[in-house]
């Protein structure tokens, strides 16, 4: 569906697409983890009551644990998807896109881990965690853009998981003002003289140049990388701050699944 995407106004709305499809999938699979809490839940409580180890010594167990399927995890879809896809950025690209891949699993993990405890039932866990996910990728800016998000919700626009690594990947496929995506006659794609023979096209453009006072051929470009991130919102926080931000809220996820299960499971020797 994703296959090789070029630098044309089509392929704009399929990047941001597969964008969105990207970070979604992440937390989907890592719903997983839902099933495994809940059935280590009862020798977790049984060891804890007689002391056999901590509460903090679990969670950094759990979390070590993880790291290395989620590593394997993001490396296959990076490789299977980038290239693939026809990303820019090259090999450093590449690398930024599987370390937000990354951050994306690992907090993504810790979310779901940190319901697996509020949650009772794997059904229920399940329910909660996808209309949460719905909410969070409703507002992250994909269907609706920051600046028309009523005020009384911007607080979940940034509390949203999707928000940060949607940001960051728009960010290193859009951030390069030589990259040019609508050029000349192309401006008229999206729009309903995409019929119009290119002939007349080319004569729309002429009109259009005498009247801006400017020179519009069919290779001048009309819209680089950095005006699809002012468009979409997504030039806002820096892409190292996005990847930053991701990682910290995977963590800050782990400190509350550990006071979950301080204050959801004090035991007593029996």
């Amino acid at each position: 569906m994703f296959w090789r995407l070029d630098n044309t106004p089509k392929d704009i709305q399929e990047r941001l697409g597969f964008f969105a499809f990207t970070v979604s999938t992440t937390f989907y699979t890592c719903a997983e983890a839902i099933p495994v809490f809940l059935q280590e839940h009862y020798i977790f409580m049984r060891e804890t009551a007689y002391n056999a180890y901590r509460r903090s010594s679990y969670i950094l167990s759990h979390s070590i644990i993880s790291i290395p399927s989620l590593l394997f995890l993001s490396l296959a879809f990076a490789a299977t998807t980038f290239w693939a896809v026809g990303l820019a950025g090259g090999l450093f690209g590449f690398f930024f896109f599987f370390f937000f891949i990354f951050a994306s699993f690992f907090t993504r993990n810790s979310f779901v881990t940190f319901l697996s405890n509020v949650a009772s039932h794997v059904m229920l866990g399940y329910t909660v965690i996808v209309a949460i996910l719905s909410y969070f990728v409703l507002f992250s800016g994909f269907f609706i853009t920051r600046d028309l998000i009523p005020p009384y919700w911007l607080w979940f626009h940034y509390a949203s998981l999707v928000k940060y690594p949607y940001q960051g990947l728009l960010q290193n496929v859009f951030d390069d003002p030589t990259n040019c995506f609508i050029k000349g006659i192309q401006v008229f794609d999206n729009t309903s003289l995409v019929i119009v023979p290119n002939f007349l096209k080319l004569k729309l453009l002429k009109t259009m140049s005498n009247t801006l006072g400017m020179n519009i051929t069919s290779s001048t470009c009309l819209t680089t990388g950095v005006d699809i991130l002012k468009q979409t919102g997504g030039s806002e926080i820096s892409k190292w701050n996005c990847l930053w931000i991701t990682f910290a809220l995977g963590f800050f996820l782990r400190i509350m699944f550990y006071f979950a299960l301080l204050f959801g499971s004090i035991n007593k020797r029996t």
